[in-house]
């Protein structure tokens, strides 16, 4: 009986000892290194950054745009003093009584009837020696500009030129030193779906940047300037972005912030940087923009009229030929109708007036005109267009 007690209490130990070797086993098993459980725990490598391995999330293109061109948008502030109601009119203690109407009219001749009036809009920096390009209408008889930098900084601007046609203008500040630029990039490149980025200042609050994409380009009949080619989009643009850049991903200025259609949602318009360009050359070096003109007047083609012409519907109809005018001289005449211009097909009265606006005033362009239902070119000399 004894025996058998020492058997089964050896067997237990030996049990025990497999058990404990088995496990020591497991462990060192599953604790090795490259083993599946440890695979799965990632670790910072030259493939994860340090940063994403500690749970930031890493730089995108929005941020490195908004870093690269926050500092050179401005804010724009206006006063302008207008005339308003005379005094007498806004207040009379002794209400319509003849005597003392006639003495307060007395009393109060001669003063100043002055009223002021504010408005806040956006600009970006073109020239690192302090020129600014921002909307006409922000600046428009502005008596005093105020230009506040996105480091609180904050300088008088003076207007270098305006130009209602496309409503743009270009102000100066006197900088201390080299102010940042924001990079033009090239607006006719432009595809529709590409991202666009505003920044600007809606409503006042400073330096706001919204993303959306390039909804369509070339839009007119906008109502908001002679000269219209807009970019759509749908990223915000709110009071107070107007003069603000429209950036691509590169962070590349391709237009300037102008409008907003008020009654619908992420539809807005900027002015594509290319033409901008144009203006703010002219404004820069003149003081003024001078325009291709050929004094014709045109209209666009109805369905009734392409049928008569036998054309599938592009082309100009003119309408009028102004006296001693480039078009006169070059023997254009009513009922001609203009197909192109250099080989550029002309598809409304829009696009020949913005055409000849950008030729370069005294050359000699080509004009493809169907007269008598018979096409012919007629070569006329771009003229400058009058100041009235």
């Amino acid at each position: 009986m004894g025996n058998s007690r020492w058997l089964r209490f050896l067997a237990f130990i030996v049990y025990a000892l497999a058990f404990f070797s088995l496990g020591i086993y497991a462990h060192s098993s599953l604790t090795k290194a490259g083993s599946p459980a440890l695979d799965r725990i990632p670790s910072p490598t030259a493939a994860t950054p340090v940063a994403a391995a500690i749970g930031q999330v890493p730089d995108n293109p929005f941020v490195q745009v908004a870093e690269q061109v926050t500092p050179s948008v401005v804010n724009i502030s206006t006063v302008t003093t207008g005339k308003g109601r005379a005094p007498n009119e806004l207040f009379r203690p002794f209400g319509n009584d003849p005597y003392f109407r006639d003495f307060f009219d007395r009393f109060f001749e001669g003063m100043p009837r002055r009223r002021q009036q504010t408005s806040l809009g956006s600009g970006v920096v073109i020239d690192k020696t302090g020129l600014i390009l921002t909307n006409n209408h922000v600046v428009k008889d502005a008596d005093e500009i105020n230009v506040r930098f996105a480091n609180k900084q904050e300088a008088k601007g003076k207007v270098v030129g305006t130009d209602g046609k496309t409503d743009l203008a270009v102000i100066r500040v006197n900088a201390k030193e080299d102010l940042p630029v924001a990079r033009l990039g090239n607006s006719d490149t432009l595809r529709v779906g590409e991202w666009a980025i505003a920044i600007g200042n809606p409503f006042g609050l400073d330096h706001t940047l919204t993303v959306g994409v390039v909804s369509a380009t070339g839009r007119s009949e906008v109502g908001v300037a002679a000269y219209e080619n807009f970019i759509q989009t749908d990223a915000s643009i709110n009071p107070g972005n107007s003069g603000g850049p429209l950036l691509n991903a590169r962070g590349e200025v391709i237009g300037i912030n102008t409008a907003i259609v008020a009654s619908g949602q992420g539809i807005g318009f900027a002015i594509p940087i290319n033409m901008a360009r144009r203006v703010m050359d002219d404004l820069v070096k003149k003081g003024k923009v001078t325009r291709g003109w050929l004094g014709v007047g045109v209209q666009p083609l109805t369905p009734e009229l392409s049928k008569s012409f036998g054309v599938s519907g592009d082309g100009v109809l003119v309408n009028q030929v102004m006296p001693k005018s480039p078009a006169e001289a070059a023997g254009l005449k009513v009922g001609d109708l203009i197909l192109s211009v250099d080989g550029k097909v002309i598809k409304d009265p829009r696009e020949l007036q913005r055409v000849i606006a950008d030729a370069e005033i005294g050359k000699t362009i080509a004009l493809t005109v169907l007269r008598e239902k018979q096409q012919r070119t007629v070569n006329v000399r771009v003229g400058e267009m009058p100041a009235s």
